[in-house]
């Protein structure tokens, strides 16, 4: 046993006992390689080399991050939306200490107050209609490790109280509970409003900016750092071709489209952006038309386009004949029409799903 044996088992044997045994140490085993995988992922998606970030604002942006993530330090993301706000917060955990601890992230913009309460603090048993039993809140489950509040500027002023209490406090108080219970959570915020307007405004605590702000962070938009353009958009189109094994790249007339664009929905847009070209493309060469750009949308025009409603419905209703008309040709077979697209399944169950085929 000292020299690593799994277990023993004494003379004479059992056979149910043996049995027993052997699958626990093939279980055991499984779990040791899964874990080792996991670690493997983890350090290669965000290791610093695997960061796509050309431009100084990038470059800035991920020296900060290196330098804080090893500290408690409570840290507000501001940026628009698409920015890679949650990339920032996943680094900052990965790059920290707390990387064998849990990452929780919660968009606060998606719960109403009463419920965002329950989801981030908890609740006991009883303590409203359908608390069936009691239940840890995100800052319990994340205890240990990084707690990740997007949106932060969408919840109320009163709740923005008892959030600062639990910041200051270092405990949580669960709905319908009467003990707080401690926990050590690196908290990481972000919003895609200036908090210093929602301040002025009388929708922000200023209390609670300055107890989240102790490391800020901004990311500029994409229109504002166009060195990163062309290597995210390789970085995206590397994936799409590892995942499909379909040869695509970027023809020069589709690079200078992309980098005359202003990309209002930032890096977010521009991952869409290379995954509609990459199913729309006819041969290995992506064209201007693939990438289905608003035109007139150049980078010397001096303020951003707007990627209206109508605009998204035409590239949906053009996505959607594309793939109704392969999966048709192909008799329903799906994995027969994501190879003649030149996707793989998962990718167009994807869009399957998005768009309500």
């Amino acid at each position: 046993m000292r020299e690593g044996a799994f277990d023993y088992i004494t003379k004479p044997f059992d056979n149910g006992e043996l049995r027993a045994t052997v699958a626990r140490a093939v279980d055991m085993r499984r779990l040791e390689r899964e874990n080792l995988y996991l670690k493997q992922e983890v350090r290669s998606r965000y290791s610093p080399d695997a960061i796509v970030a050309e431009s100084a604002h990038a470059r800035e942006v991920l020296d900060l991050v290196r330098r804080v993530a090893p500290s408690r330090a409570t840290v507000l993301i501001q940026g628009e939306s698409g920015t890679g706000k949650e990339l920032i917060a996943r680094l900052l955990h990965y790059w920290s200490d707390r990387v064998g601890g849990p990452m929780v992230s919660v968009n606060c913009k998606a719960f109403a107050e009463g419920v965002l309460e329950s989801e981030l603090f908890g609740h006991e048993k009883g303590a409203f209609t359908g608390a069936i039993g009691a239940r840890a809140g995100c800052f319990e489950r994340a205890h240990g490790g990084t707690l990740f509040l997007d949106e932060i500027a969408e919840v109320t002023v009163d709740f923005q109280a008892k959030l600062l209490r639990v910041l200051q406090e270092g405990e949580v108080l669960r709905v319908g509970g009467s003990q707080p219970r401690p926990v050590d959570v690196r908290v990481v915020a972000a919003t895609n409003r200036p908090l210093n307007k929602e301040i002025a405004a009388g929708r922000f605590r200023e209390d609670l900016y300055f107890r989240l702000n102790v490391i800020p962070v901004r990311l500029a938009p994409l229109r504002e750092r166009r060195e990163d353009i062309m290597p995210l958009a390789r970085h995206f189109i590397a994936i799409h071709r590892e995942q499909s094994g379909h040869p695509l790249d970027f023809s020069p007339e589709a690079q200078a489209a992309m980098e005359a664009h202003q990309w209002p929905g930032n890096v977010r847009e521009l991952e869409n952006a290379v995954e509609r070209a990459a199913i729309l493309a006819r041969g290995e060469s992506i064209t201007p038309e693939d990438l289905l750009l608003e035109q007139g949308d150049v980078a010397h025009s001096g303020t951003p386009s707007i990627m209206t409603g109508t605009l998204q419905d035409s590239i949906d209703e053009i996505v959607r004949g594309r793939i109704e008309t392969a999966v048709d040709g192909a008799r329903g077979n799906r994995a027969e029409a994501a190879r003649n697209l030149g996707i793989d399944r998962a990718t167009l169950w994807r869009l399957m799903k998005r768009l309500g085929l």
